[in-house]
């Protein structure tokens, strides 16, 4: 395995699990990084992926990101938007992975974004659901606006840190993967036995 391929790959784990705190800010980031050209994607200039790099993309998903954060801070929206967030979580983040892995073979560097993105988002999206659940019970909701500024920072924060330090901030997001995992299965096993 190449170091062009790990990095890319933890490249890919780090913006995907962005996303699992917000779908389109880590969009956001790796479209400007590819406009300036500071993220390589799969046929950048050439086709392929070269979309997410253009001034059109990056409006949408500039608007797009303004409106997601927006509103996470009205009540009862927030639990909804959870709701229509998760597959679209895993979607940014299979696409995000796929843009980046530079696999010659189209069909591998699909399923490595699939597994690989949609896998890490859809943990991290698990994460946020389950933290929104519990702030809504414990505070009536009054403690989502808490828990969305902390999602704001680690998408805003988290997307810039792995474009800039990719193998940290994936090493960082893999950590976060168990955690979370360990936190479900307990919680899993509490409700069973109950």
């Amino acid at each position: 395995m190449s170091t062009e391929l790990i990095t890319a790959l933890f490249l890919g784990i780090g913006l995907s699990a962005c996303c699992g705190f917000r779908v389109f800010v880590p969009l956001l980031a790796a479209s400007l990084a590819g406009h300036f050209n500071v993220l390589p994607f799969v046929g950048n200039f050439s086709g392929n992926f070269a979309w997410l790099s253009t001034w059109p993309a990056i409006i949408a998903f500039g608007s797009a990101s303004v409106a997601e954060i927006l509103a996470y801070y009205i009540p009862v929206v927030d639990n909804f938007l959870d709701t229509l967030a998760s597959p679209l979580a895993m979607i940014a983040g299979a696409l995000l992975t796929t843009s980046i892995v530079p696999v010659d073979n189209e069909i591998w560097r699909w399923i490595l974004g699939l597994i690989v993105g949609g896998g890490s988002a859809g943990i991290v999206q698990s994460g946020t659901v389950l933290t929104r659940l519990f702030s809504s019970k414990a505070t009536l909701t009054t403690g989502n606006a808490v828990v969305s500024t902390g999602e704001n920072a680690a998408a805003i924060g988290g997307s810039v840190l792995a474009i800039v330090i990719p193998v940290a901030m994936g090493a960082v997001f893999i950590l976060l993967f168990i955690f979370i995992i360990h936190k479900m299965i307990k919680r899993r096993k509490k409700a069973v036995e109950q």
